[in-house]
């Protein structure tokens, strides 16, 4: 118990005093993170709701390989990725391996399945009439997603904070494809695992804190907005 106490006080200690070392881990964590999350949301939105409202040719394969996507252990994306990114590999030449835009592009391939699948669960689950609505008042399609996406914005808007949860927690893809250098590609879940692998517990406690404290902000905001437009 004493242990404990004293891993709370000295991580305490390491919030209180702006630790360097923290805060670019925290850094880095929230680039990546949020890069990935943007761009998985500008074009699994669309993707949704283009799988939603068209009944396109090979759907239900699409949408087999969407959830197996979303199934895959994070260490095989990071794997993936690794030997595309890798040297001898075909993508080689750009130079992203142990670089934060690496763990971007990984946790990118991460999210998109997740955004693209709660977001064409969120239109299916829409008021049929709001579609026949929609085609009645003579809206062309481009009309028609607008208001479709207009009407399902707060459950997109909690597929991308999932979506977010996801990746900034993940720490298969940001080691693999990171390399875990300190002050460049160091995130909060790598820091952790190196750090209490270290003996340095409070440490990784303080990151792990920060961590939690980032997703309860995260998801607070997304609250806050759905109870103001009830």
């Amino acid at each position: 118990m004493n242990f404990l106490l004293e891993a709370f006080y000295s991580a305490f200690r390491l919030i209180i005093g702006f630790d360097t070392d923290v805060g670019q881990v925290l850094w880095t964590s929230l680039e990546v993170s949020t890069l990935a999350t943007l761009f998985a949301s500008l074009i699994g939105v669309p993707l949704g709701l283009l799988i939603a409202l068209n009944r396109l040719r090979g759907r239900q394969a699409l949408l087999l390989l969407l959830n197996t996507s979303m199934a895959l252990p994070t260490v095989v994306v990071g794997l993936f990725f690794y030997a595309l990114l890798s040297r001898r590999g075909p993508l080689g030449d750009l130079g992203l391996l142990f670089t934060p835009q690496g763990i971007t592009l990984g946790l990118f391939a991460l999210a998109l399945p997740l955004v693209v699948n709660l977001s064409l669960a969120a239109i299916q689950g829409m008021d049929v009439r709001l579609f026949l609505t929609c085609k009645l008042l003579g809206a062309n399609p481009v009309q028609q997603a607008w208001m479709i996406l207009k009407e399902a914005r707060f459950a997109v808007m909690a597929a991308i904070v999932m979506a977010f949860g996801r990746v900034i927690s993940e720490v298969g893809i940001a080691m693999m494809l990171g390399g875990n250098i300190k002050g460049f590609t160091r995130t909060m879940t790598t820091a952790i695992a190196l750090e209490t692998s270290k003996g340095d517990f409070e440490f990784g406690l303080v990151l792990g804190m920060v961590l939690l404290t980032v997703a309860f902000a995260v998801n607070a905001l997304l609250f806050l907005l759905q109870k103001e437009n009830r």
